[in-house]
């Protein structure tokens, strides 16, 4: 009988382990590890378990406790929100705390978002995308854990991160123990890129780490205290609720959009390498419904035939790129994001492409004239890679410009892995 397609995405395992790192602990590799025994075999017939399903490993640990939530509409069990399936096993649940795109994910790509009340639960819900980033005194004053649950996708520019950053620098300054229920990194079967350069730190690039860098939420917090990457090189208390079943080389479709403007798996697996263009003239797609699909702009009329016209899309992109312009390029909707999974690498020809067939080359990469959200330096963590596309460096030299520090990186990675290759 031929297996299905899910027992075959499955059918690695892994144990779950709670680890512990002390916000007074010497050495950043202080851990405590948890592990469930289960035989092959058995394990071979359980599905891939995220963090949160988990309860067992947890709840525990919220008993008679104040608790705050750090999530968004991917937080989820079994397809309820973590909040609710909580406060109905008896959490105490005081506040909640929403990353960019708001607690409901709502809201678009760099809109600042307003704290308020949630309607559904009556939760005072603190923005960390509006007046400030990082959690304040104030904000944690009363709550006695703190809980972070959010999807990531896996790229450095993605802003979860960040604000995984700021809550871990606002824990550990205020002694708050923080737990991370670890999700699948749908990108996390490879790392590429260049490495960011510390001139270049900003909330879309905030450590030295490619643009993909291979790691799960969990893994990546190790990363941060680890490396003592906070401020003052503060320790945050994690307790990290691992997975079952998962492997960096699973396969994994995420059951919600991350965010507005991700919201099919093409878009997610090609975020990598498209979201370089939001430092460009040409559009990712955004106010169209396959956005982070599709490369194009007005300019490129006559040298391609395919083309798209973004408008205004409430709660994706209210003024996108281009805006009731048509643009020509390139649709990527039926790209083989398998090529990712051979390769190991992004792909860097759409961006040589294209610069090669803009004809106001002075333009391109201007986007504070084309009004795009970020800085392409920035995004890339380097000036370089601007520099090598205008000169006209190869393909094969540019990745040899990241070199040593990419494979440095990988090296320094392992040392927080949590799950197999």
């Amino acid at each position: 009988m031929k297996k299905s397609i899910l027992n075959i995405l499955i059918s690695a395992f892994t144990l779950p382990v709670l680890s512990f790192c002390s916000p007074k602990a010497q050495k950043p590799n202080t851990s405590v590890i948890i592990k469930k025994q289960i035989n092959q075999p058995e394990a071979a017939k359980t599905s891939l378990k995220t963090g949160a399903e988990q309860l067992n490993l947890y709840l525990p640990l919220l008993k008679d406790k104040k608790v705050g939530m750090v999530v968004n509409q991917t937080s989820v069990i079994k397809g309820k929100h973590s909040i609710d399936t909580l406060r109905k096993s008896g959490v105490n649940i005081v506040k909640a705390f929403g990353p960019e795109h708001g607690f409901r994910g709502q809201a678009s790509a760099g809109a600042k978002v307003q704290s308020n009340t949630d309607p559904q639960t009556g939760i005072p819900v603190v923005s960390l995308y509006g007046s400030h980033y990082k959690p304040t005194k104030d904000d944690l004053t009363g709550l006695d854990i703190l809980i972070f649950d959010i999807q990531d996708v896996g790229a450095r520019f993605y802003t979860y991160i960040s604000t995984l950053h700021y809550v871990m620098e606002a824990c550990a300054e205020n002694n708050l123990p923080l737990i991370i229920l670890d999700r699948p990194n749908p990108n996390g079967f490879y790392v590429d890129g260049p490495i960011l350069e510390e001139k270049y730190t900003s909330f879309i690039g905030m450590h030295p780490v490619p643009i993909v860098h291979g790691m799960t939420i969990g893994e990546y917090a190790q990363m941060i205290n680890g490396e003592g990457w906070l401020k003052n090189k503060v320790k945050c208390q994690l307790n990290i609720i691992k997975m079952n079943n998962y492997t960096h080389s699973t396969p994994y479709t995420l059951p919600v959009k991350p965010s507005p403007n991700l919201n099919t798996q093409q878009s997610i697996l090609l975020y990598p390498s498209l979201c370089l263009f939001e430092g460009t003239i040409i559009s990712q797609g955004r106010g169209t419904y396959f956005p982070f699909q599709v490369l194009g702009a007005p300019a490129l009329a006559g040298k391609y035939s395919f083309n798209f016209t973004p408008v205004s899309i409430t709660g994706m992109s209210e003024t996108p790129l281009h805006q009731d312009k048509k643009c020509f390029g390139l649709d990527l909707r039926n790209y083989d994001t398998n090529t990712f999974r051979k390769t190991g690498q992004i792909n860097l020809k759409w961006l040589m492409e294209l610069y090669k067939a803009y004809p106001e080359k002075e333009k391109f990469f201007d986007y504070k004239q084309s009004k795009q959200m970020n800085n392409f330096d920035k995004l890339a963590g380097t000036e370089k890679l601007r520099q090598q596309i205008i000169a006209g460096v190869t393909e094969e030299n540019i990745r040899k410009s990241w070199e040593p520090e990419l494979s440095r990186y990988k090296q320094m990675r392992k040392k927080y892995l949590l799950y197999p290759l």
